[in-house]
């Protein structure tokens, strides 16, 4: 069923938290996807690449008691492969043993940085922005939040999902959002089914694009970032993706300054829209979007087929 949210203030600068607001639509959600919770926010941009990457899978750390000894040699391996590239890491942070956040200066190929990390065993990037901060993890909004310290995250923008697991494991790696590597900045949720997604996905890979999962949800990250690489705007590679893409499904993207959303030609999945002057707040069920207000307010139900996208 799974539950997706999204949120962009216009007017507002940077200070504004969005981590706080996300947490109560997505925990409003938690009936629609109880196994995992992921974050896809959008805050400033100090000039640096903010890299959220894990190097182990939260079950792994119940497994053999070798594992935390090979978590401290990943680590090891990161950094020194990042300073083997040029890049210089000026800030480290962690939320749990497996799951870790870098700033770094880099000014060189971030395709060949990603891949040469990603090339350690168990390592997997999760995001790599100049705005963009990428957080999942099993477990419900709150508890996502809370592990991550995420009710103080001041931004601009942001969309989540909480999940339920149908075709893939319950894992870090099969939750959402999905960021389009190695493009900064790009990231999806989704809602639904798509039934071409092996071939377009084999496609896709043969461009030299990578896939970290098997969760057909990725294949709208990537093939968005790359009419975007050869272009296109963002709203041109929605409406491009709605006849592209086979199945059901409603999907939000967010890019360093722009969310938009996307709904197949049959309108099966839900979502429900708040636009108002200085924000705009979309979800799977208008229940989301009024733990924002304590007040009235009007919504609406998008088209099918239809495609909108809203600037900060």
């Amino acid at each position: 069923m799974c539950g997706i949210a999204g949120i962009i203030h216009k007017n507002a600068g940077k200070d504004v938290n969005i981590g706080e607001q996300m947490t109560a639509m997505l925990q409003a959600l938690k009936h629609r996807g109880p196994d995992s919770t992921g974050y896809a926010m959008y805050g400033e941009d100090n000039g640096n690449h903010v890299v959220r990457f894990k190097v182990a899978e939260a079950a792994d750390l119940e497994g053999s008691f070798d594992i935390h000894a090979a978590i401290e040699d990943r680590i090891a391996a990161v950094n020194s492969r990042m300073e083997d590239l040029g890049a210089k890491i000026v800030k480290k942070e962690s939320a749990t043993e497996y799951s870790h956040r870098y700033e770094i200066q880099f000014s060189g190929d971030m395709k060949k940085l990603a891949d040469f990390v990603e090339d350690i065993e168990g390592v997997e990037i999760l995001s790599i922005g100049n705005s963009l901060e990428l957080i999942k993890d099993l477990g419900d909004a709150a508890e996502v939040s809370e592990q991550y310290g995420l009710n103080d995250f001041n931004g601009t923008h942001g969309i989540g999902h909480t999940r339920m697991a149908t075709e893939s494991d319950v894992d870090i790696r099969s939750a959402h959002p999905y960021w389009a590597y190695p493009f900064s900045d790009v990231s999806v949720v989704h809602n639904g089914q798509l039934t071409n997604y092996w071939t377009n996905r084999r496609a896709l890979e043969l461009k030299g694009h990578r896939f970290s999962s098997n969760c057909d949800s990725e294949l709208i990250a990537v093939y968005i970032a790359d009419r975007m690489n050869q272009g296109s705007d963002l709203e041109t590679a929605m409406k491009d993706s709605v006849e592209y893409l086979d199945g059901v499904f409603t999907y939000l993207v967010a890019t360093r300054d722009q969310l938009g959303m996307a709904k197949d030609v049959m309108a099966a999945k839900p979502m429900v829209v708040y636009e108002g002057d200085d924000m705009i707040a979309l979800a799977s069920e208008e229940v989301a979007i009024r733990t924002l207000f304590d007040h009235h307010i009007e919504t609406f139900d998008p088209y099918h087929g239809e495609v909108k996208v809203w600037q900060n």
